[in-house]
Formats: C-alpha cells, sequence, structure tokens
C-alpha cells in the first residue's frame, strides 16, 4: 500500500479529452499512455472519461475492467474511485470496459518471478518493477492471483482524485470563486454559499484543463466509504435474479447452440449427423474442432440433438488413466526431471546422514473448477464485424483468439464481458469463445448463443494438476531442525500459458509455490521441483500451486512437530521469522484459545500457508463420533495490509474457507480410458450445508502493501483439516480426497 501523501504528475501521466460534452480523463503509468479505449465509437451525446472514468448526463460511471466472477470485483474498484470523488454510493453505474492494453495488470505478473514474499531485497524489489514493467508492455489485462485490487489501488484512488480537482478547477474558473474555497460531495461540486454544481454539468470544461501536476490523496482516517460495511453494488440484482449472465442473455432475432467435443482431450473425431439433423428445431449442424455444434431454436432442442449424433472419438494422446498418470508423475523424481530448487537452506543431505526421523508420501488428485454457470458465449458475426458478449478473465487474449477464428482485425472484434457465475480459474481460457465463433461462423448474420451442457462442462475442463509429494525430516531436542520436501506434478505454465500463445521458460513457480516461499527458518530447509511430463491440458484452479503445496507442506511439518513432542501452534511460531506470519499465527491461536490437545474425541489441527502475498493462518476443529468425522469450528485469521471492505472480506474468506474444506474431503477428478468419468455434480461433490462448520475471521492491517483474499484462505485449509482428524484420531491422512480413508458427517 503506497504511503506517499501526494502523486505526482512526473510519475503518473494523466490522459484528458473533451467528447460531445463530456470529460475523458484517465490515469497511466510510466511514460507512454496506452491508446485511451473509451473515446473511440462513442455514439452522439455520449461523453466519456478514460480509462476509468466516464461521465455524461446521466452522471457517473465507473469502468472496473477486471473480471467480476462472483468475488464482487466491480464493487471494489468503484469504491477506490468514490472514495475521492465523493461520489453517491448508490448512483453509481459499473461497466467492465472494452479490451485494452490500458488496463494491464502489472502485479499479476509477478506470481511468475520466483519471488518470495518476505524478501524485501534490493534485487527482489526490483524483480518486481521488472514483473509491473512486463505487465504493461505486454498489455496483460488479467484477472487472476488476487491482484484486482493490489493492481488497482493507487491507480483508481487517482483517477478519482484527478477528476475531482479537474471539475472543481472548472467550477471555480466559471464562478470566479478560489479552488480552496470548494468542496466536493455525493457528484457535485460544493460552491461556498451551498450551491450544488452535479459533475455533468461541469464535465465540458473540465475536459479542457490540464491535470493537475500533483495530487494529495485522502489518508485512510478521512475515508466514507473503504473500510466500511459497504452494501455491494450488484447485492440487490443478484438477490432479485437481475444481473445478465451470459447464460441469460437475449438478442432479436437469436438462435442457440451447443457443441459436444472428444472427451479426450486432443483425440481426433468424426461423426454422423444424420439423426440429429432432422429432430425439431434444428437448423445446422457444423464441424468444430474435436467434434461437432448444433444450431437450433433453443437451447433444450440443441441438446438433445446433440445426443443424437453418433460419434467416433480417437484416443487420448496421453496416459488414459490416474493411475498412469500418477506413475508418470512418480517417476519424475529424478535429475533430469528436476524443474527448481528455489529454497535450499543449510546442508540437508549432511543433516539427513545419519537418518530421519519422519518419511511421508503424499498424492494429490485432479481437481475440476465446475463453476455454477457453464462455459458458454454469444457470437453475432455481420457485415465484417464480430460482438461477443461472454464472461472471461482475460479480454484482450480472447479478442486475439476470435479475430484469428473468424479472419478478422482485432479492431473489428467488440468483446462485451459479462459477469460470471464462477469460475475459480477456468475462465482464464478461451476454448468456449472459440467455439462459439465457430459456430456463429456458419449461420452470418444471426446471434448464436452457444451453452455447453454440464457433462461438457465437466468433461472439457483443464483441471488443477494432480501431484506427489515426497517428505523427510529430522528432530532434534524437541525441535524441528531439517526439513526436505520434493514435489512432482505437471507444468499449469507449461499448459495453459502455452494456449494463450505466451512464452513459456525457465522454471514453473507454480510448482513449489506455497511451499518454497514459506516464512519459516531451519537450520536444513530445502524445496524441489520436478517437472512431470505434460498430460491431460491443465490450467490454473483457485490459488495455483498453493492449494496442493500447503497441504504439503504444513502435513509434512506437522509430522515433524509430533515427531518432535513440540506444540503444533507453539513450534510454529518459534520457527516463523516473518513478523506479520508471526501476528497471525499468534491471532488465530487466540481466537481458538488454542491450549494443547482437546481430548475426548476433539481435534484441533493448525496450518499457515503464505500464499499471494498474503500469510493466512486456520484452526480447525473436528469431532470423531461413532459415523465418522464431523467439523465443529474454523478460525481464520489473515493480513491483506489494509481491509477495504469488511463485509466482502469476511466472505471472501469463509468461501475460500469452505472451497478448500470441501475439496479436500471430497474432490477428485479421475480418469479412465482418457476420459474424466465425473460428469456432473452428483459424481463429483461440494460440501453440504449441514457439513459446513462455523467460521470464524479475523483480517490483520499490519503490513504496508495492499493484498488481495479471494485465493489465500484456500491452500490453509485442507492441511489443517488432516492434522485435526490425526489429533482427533491417531491417524494421520496423507491422500486426497479425506474421503478414500475418513467418513464425514
Amino acid at each position: 500500500m503506497s504511503r506517499a501523501g501526494h502523486i505526482a504528475r512526473r510519475s503518473f501521466v494523466i490522459g484528458s479529452g473533451a467528447v460531445v460534452g463530456g470529460l475523458a480523463l484517465g490515469f497511466y503509468a510510466y511514460r507512454r499512455d496506452p491508446q485511451n479505449p473509451l473515446l473511440a465509437g462513442l455514439a452522439e451525446g455520449e461523453s466519456a472519461l478514460t480509462p476509468y472514468l466516464r461521465i455524461d448526463a446521466d452522471g457517473v460511471t465507473v469502468i472496473a475492467p477486471r473480471a467480476d466472477v462472483g468475488q464482487g470485483a466491480g464493487s471494489i474498484l468503484a469504491a477506490l474511485v468514490a472514495e475521492e470523488l465523493d461520489l453517491d454510493w448508490q448512483t453509481i453505474r459499473v461497466e467492465h470496459g472494452p479490451p485494452s492494453a490500458a488496463y494491464h495488470n502489472g502485479k499479476v505478473a509477478a506470481e511468475g518471478f520466483p519471488l518470495a514474499a518476505i524478501d524485501d531485497s534490493a534485487l527482489a524489489k526490483a524483480g518486481r518493477d521488472a514483473a509491473e514493467i512486463a505487465g504493461k508492455l505486454l498489455g496483460l489485462q488479467i484477472t487472476g492471483g488476487s491482484s484486482t485490487v493490489p493492481d488497482a489501488y493507487d491507480k483508481m484512488r487517482l483517477a478519482g482524485a484527478t477528476a475531482r480537482e479537474m471539475l472543481k478547477s472548472a467550477a471555480a474558473a466559471e464562478h470566479r470563486v478560489a479552488l480552496g474555497h470548494l468542496a466536493t460531495r455525493d457528484g457535485a461540486v460544493i460552491l461556498p454559499d451551498d450551491t450544488r454544481i452535479p459533475y455533468p454539468r461541469l464535465a465540458e470544461a473540465a475536459a479542457l484543463l490540464d491535470p493537475p501536476g500533483e495530487l494529495a490523496l485522502r489518508p485512510p482516517s478521512t475515508w466514507r466509504l473503504l473500510g466500511t460495511r459497504m452494501e455491494r453494488l450488484d447485492i440487490r440484482a443478484k438477490s432479485t435474479g437481475a444481473p445478465i449472465y451470459g447464460i441469460d442473455l437475449r438478442l432479436p432475432g437469436m438462435l442457440h447452440a451447443t457443441v459436444r467435443t472428444n472427451p479426450r482431450r486432443g483425440g481426433t473425431a468424426s461423426f454422423d449427423a444424420s439423426a440429429a439433423q432432422t429432430m425439431p428445431g434444428v437448423r445446422k449442424i457444423v464441424a468444430v474442432e474435436g467434434g461437432a455444434g448444433v444450431i437450433a431454436d433453443n437451447t433444450w432442442r440443441a441438446f438433445k440433438a446433440a445426443e443424437a449424433i453418433r460419434f467416433n472419438w480417437g484416443p487420448a494422446p496421453y496416459p488414459a488413466s490416474t493411475e498412469e498418470m500418477f506413475a508418470e508423475v512418480e517417476a519424475s523424481f529424478s535429475p533430469d526431471r528436476r524443474d527448481s530448487r528455489l529454497r535450499d537452506d543449510g546442508d540437508i543431505e549432511g543433516a539427513l546422514v545419519a537418518g530421519t526421523d519422519v518419511e511421508a508420501t503424499y498424492r494429490i488428485p485432479h481437481l475440476a473448477h465446475a463453476p455454477l454457470e457453464p462455459m458458454n458465449a454469444t457470437a453475432w458475426l455481420r457485415d465484417g464485424r464480430l460482438d461477443l458478449w461472454t464472461s472471461t478473465q482475460i479480454p484482450r487474449f480472447t479478442r486475439q483468439a476470435a479475430a484469428r477464428m473468424a479472419g478478422l482485425g482485432a479492431e473489428q472484434v467488440h468483446l462485451h464481458v459479462l459477469p460470471g457465475g464462477g469460475s475459480f480459474g477456468r475462465r482464464l481460457d478461451d476454448d468456449y469463445v472459440r467455439q462459439a465463433v465457430a459456430v456463429a461462423q456458419a449461420m452470418p448474420g444471426t446471434p448464436i448463443q452457444m451453452v455447453w451442457s454440464r457433462e461438457e462442462d465437466m468433461t472439457h475442463d483443464f483441471p488443477r494438476p494432480l501431484a506427489i509429494g515426497r517428505g523427510r525430516g529430522r528432530v532434534e531436542d524437541g525441535k524441528v531442525v531439517a526439513f526436505d520436501l520434493d514435489i512432482a506434478t505437471p507444468s499449469v505454465a507449461a499448459s495453459q500459458i502455452a494456449r494463450l500463445g505466451l512464452p513459456v521458460a525457465g522454471p514453473d513457480v507454480a510448482i513449489v509455490a506455497g511451499a518454497w516461499d514459506q516464512p519459516y527458518t531451519l537450520p536444513d530447509y530445502r524445496v524441489t521441483g520436478y517437472r512431470a511430463p505434460e498430460m491431460a491440458p491443465v490450467s490454473s484452479w483457485r490459488s495455483v500451486g498453493a492449494s496442493v503445496n500447503g497441504f504439503l507442506h504444513e502435513s509434512l511439518l506437522d509430522e515433524l512437530i509430533h515427531a518432535a513432542g513440540a506444540d503444533p501452534l507453539e513450534e510454529r511460531l518459534r520457527l516463523c521469522a516473518h513478523p506479520l506470519s508471526r501476528r497471525v499465527l499468534e491471532a488465530v491461536g487466540e481466537m481458538a484459545s488454542w491450549a494443547g490437545p482437546l481430548g475426548n474425541g476433539r481435534g484441533r489441527g493448525v496450518a499457515l500457508t503464505l500464499s499471494f502475498g498474503v500469510p493466512v493462518a486456520e484452526i480447525v476443529e473436528v469431532s470423531a463420533t461413532p459415523d465418522g468425522i464431523r467439523l465443529e469450528e474454523v478460525f481464520v485469521a489473515a493480513e491483506v495490509g489494509r481491509v477495504l471492505d469488511p463485509v466482502n472480506f469476511e466472505n471472501q474468506v469463509q468461501g475460500g474457507v469452505i472451497w478448500g474444506l470441501g475439496h479436500a474431503m471430497l474432490g477428485e477428478m479421475t480418469y479412465a480410458d482418457g476420459a474424466p468419468e465425473q460428469t456432473n455434480f452428483d459424481s463429483y461433490e461440494a460440501l453440504r450445508l449441514y457439513q459446513t462448520p462455523r467460521i470464524a475471521v479475523r483480517g490483520l492491517e499490519n503490513g504496508d502493501e495492499i493484498r488481495g483474499i479471494g485465493e489465500p484462505p484456500v491452500p490453509p485449509a485442507a492441511p489443517a483439516l488432516a492434522n485435526a482428524i490425526f489429533a482427533a484420531t491417531g491417524e494421520r491422512p496423507r491422500e486426497l480426497p479425506l474421503s478414500r480413508t475418513v467418513n464425514f458427517v
């Protein structure tokens, strides 16, 4: 979080322009401004403020250029602007805005760099600066890595502050009043005699002014919105069914489509559609990559016709079963497959030459994203123009892919980004959009909505990769003194990033994220990543590598602490050399009134994982009943620098814990004959309401950096639960899902 009281013009360049009686104003970092994306193609009577703010006759629209997939991105980004611009919270409009390099995300790029959050060295700072520059040069408009708020925190507040001062300057000139005598409130400039001048009346004049050379951003002590319990801008609409998700979109004359493609990703396909072609409502059968699409007059008829097509699926170009894939991962613990060794303190081989006190192997399954809204996109190709409506976390990549498919220039593709009914990383791919374009090309001039069936959505996911962890270590005098963890898994970068057409070079940090970069200090401490061969295509899943490695690291550490005869919380505190992480551990222990073992069939487990710069500690309490394990209570403490929306913060943490616990207990995607075996929610279970524990949340604000909270609560959930089960039963789970060996009630 920036603590600077003022931001100079030389550091943050402002571009502005008048558009039909309005004000266009934008914030850009670095020397060269990307072109303002809002100034092109405005209809008469519209006015734009670029790239984050538009003012017209009806008021103010905030451009929130990050995907809102349920996490509330639109609301919090609007609040950053509103805090500085003094907007009426109930009247703000929010739009995603078009794909543009102006909306690059510099923070997300840093996740691919081998930079530990606890590393404050000059080299690490230079690396983070380089990531910011790379994000701009590549125009990375990406939603992910819990980076939305960290990336926007200064940008959007500055956009609001700049607009405020330019509007005040316009009012001062018009009414011949000293600038210092003016105030702003609820979308208007206030004159000394309390006369209100709404922003739209000043926009045109303000656009002709130079932006201020230096700006003072308001200190948190003066905030009206940020830090308070805000009502999310979309909450009433969501409660009444008003939002237009992609699956809800309706256009005049629209037809409906679906696709069926080989469930063995990359396998060949041929088909016989003679029976489907004569079914009611069917307009056209279209060949698409790996299968066929059906265009019909409604979605149900498209689904039924797709079921009637006879397909001949070719074999998978990867091992056909989960066990064969695990065998490939197991074989990857070899020097020639070593990908990284980013943590190598002391002399682990020398420390373990006399033997080990713990040796353990852990197995982690594939996991599906399984968002509630299946993949869908609406495409309308006409007169050399392609319009697309969909939810995506990668709008610039999506537009480029669609342009290539349609043989158009990127400027001829108009992408309308809609809210998404969940993602968890799935909408970081664009395969479903490319299919929609392929179908639309078969019927130019007609808008066509392509929707996947639930079965297509499940079997054509890019899941989280499976993994194996091998750990060993030594204890001495009641303390953990040596820790060695090897992790083998396929590379997300080699699979997902390559699909986006970006270069993939060097080690994949995701293989060891959440393990190598933990805030502990031991005399001998090593974490090694091994890259398994590419098999079934994989992708980012909520908290990416840390979702795997939080379990591996904290399970091994807990086993070593038990072998030492030490207290799980106290030994973690002893080992923790990072002040912010120590405070998180102390806070969660205080919340849970930690005082050693509970006894009587009850157990508590603790875990700490630092991911995306956020240390999160969780304590899970369970009871061992005659029918199985019952989850009782969870305590969570997280350090994010500043809690900007306490309500959404609590919801995000609780949701992350539920996501982590449910998948730890029940989640796995298995393969047979090259295809996923879980095809719907009946075979891919989630945590049930009656199983959900009470979840207490505390947000700490001791750090100097603003951090995001969407993903960090996930990684500690699985190990905290597994450690609690051990404390209650004496049985140590080493494989996920835990339901393989544990019954839950």
